[in-house]
């Protein structure tokens, strides 16, 4: 075999013509890697929502908060079945909810669509992770509203004691809260009977939390609220629905995958021209490594090798070009906003390992791919012919 330091003596010597096919790579490295953390990022959120503890209960057929409706008589009946905890003054640990997605306001003066969770006092309670950050909680029946770290940076008026602009309504903002990063942190929640009045919706809720009690069956509850046959109600447990919510992010990365393929064929044919013009440039070279009893195999790995280190070039570009990317996206603009079932959810863009394991493999495969053919025709070429030409 030819050593190692003959493929990269040739890279560094011929790094000119191999820059041109590193720099489309660290292209493709650079968008994959900036989509799939998107994706990736998405789905962290929303994974990291809901607890165990919880059972989310929505009308049958609804996929989210968004597209149920609870009646109030569901809710007073709920409440009181069997296997839900109670609080600290006896009363059941159920919190209903009421999702909508209004217009609002962004700092740049951008109308954008927001998640607005109407909620009871109970929710704090059934949340665990929310907290408030900064300000006070919300009074009911007052027009207060408290905001999520992530949409209190992209709407105007999202700050303690500012005015946001809710559809056709303006809400006191008197807090800010935390929610260990989950997809919590992009809503802003009013009082429950408030919204369902501004938004003239009769039925006051969209949903449900219920807090199991210690040593309760869930399976039995989910089983008697599924089958009570007066208001066509279904239950899930509140982390394995918002599981489902992420799972639903995988359709995104179909998307991702097409445009890297596209953009993975078109730069393996761009090191394949550039290794066949290597080989071109080197005939006399592979001639006289044949003469002097180096294999064909050899030759031909010392070329797949050289390859590999112009796709692990093109990746380390790229890799560092999508990190700060990354960064500068933080800086400029703030958290990303995708379209979801329950409204936006603000993503902060993070690339991490497994994207860029992703885009390390592509960028493998493009080097590889590219390289294939044309190290097969130096491999093939007779010590005499080559001499010749050469």
């Amino acid at each position: 075999m030819l050593p190692l330091r003959y493929s990269v003596r040739s890279f560094w010597v011929r790094r000119a013509r191999s820059s041109l096919t590193v720099a489309v790579i660290a292209l493709v490295v650079l968008a994959l890697g900036l989509l799939s953390g998107l994706v990736s990022s998405l789905k962290a959120s929303l994974a990291g929502t809901g607890s165990e503890k919880n059972l989310i209960v929505l009308r049958k057929g609804a996929t989210s908060d968004g597209s149920s409706s609870v009646p109030l008589a569901a809710y007073q009946t709920i409440r009181f079945f069997d296997g839900i905890a109670l609080g600290a003054g006896g009363e059941p640990l159920v919190s209903p909810e009421f999702l909508v997605q209004p217009f609002s306001v962004t700092r740049e003066g951008e109308r954008d669509s927001v998640a607005v969770r109407g909620v009871e006092p109970a929710a704090f309670e059934l949340h665990e992770d929310v907290r408030i950050a900064s300000g006070r909680e919300l009074r009911p029946s007052s027009g207060e509203a408290i905001v999520g770290r992530a949409a209190a940076a992209r709407y105007l008026g999202a700050e303690p004691g500012g005015r946001m602009a809710l559809g056709n309504s303006t809400w006191t903002v008197v807090g800010i809260f935390e929610s260990a990063g989950s997809a919590l942190e992009s809503e802003v929640w009013v009082d429950a009977r408030e919204l369902a009045n501004d938004v003239k919706r009769s039925s006051p809720y969209s949903s449900l939390r219920l807090r199991l009690a210690d040593g309760a069956d869930a399976d039995a509850l989910i089983r008697r609220i599924d089958g009570d046959s007066r208001f066509a109600l279904t239950a899930s447990v509140e982390s394995e629905y918002y599981a489902k919510q992420a799972a639903s992010a995988d359709a995104l990365y179909v998307v991702v995958a097409g445009l890297a393929l596209l953009a993975g064929i078109g730069a393996a044919f761009g090191a394949t021209n550039t290794l066949y013009a290597t080989v071109q440039a080197r005939t006399r070279e592979i001639g006289t490594l044949r003469a002097l009893g180096f294999s064909r195999s050899a030759i031909a790995s010392s070329f797949l090798l050289e390859a590999l280190l112009i796709a692990a070039s093109g990746f380390v570009v790229g890799a560092l070009l999508a990190w700060l990317a990354a960064k500068l996206v933080g800086i400029a603009i703030g958290d990303i906003a995708v379209g979801g079932t329950s409204g936006n959810n603000l993503v902060s863009l993070r690339i991490g390992p497994i994207d860029l394991l992703v885009a390390l493999g592509l960028a493998l495969v493009i080097g590889l791919g590219g390289a294939l053919l044309p190290a097969l025709r130096a491999a093939r070429l007779r010590p005499v012919d080559a001499l010749r030409k050469g």
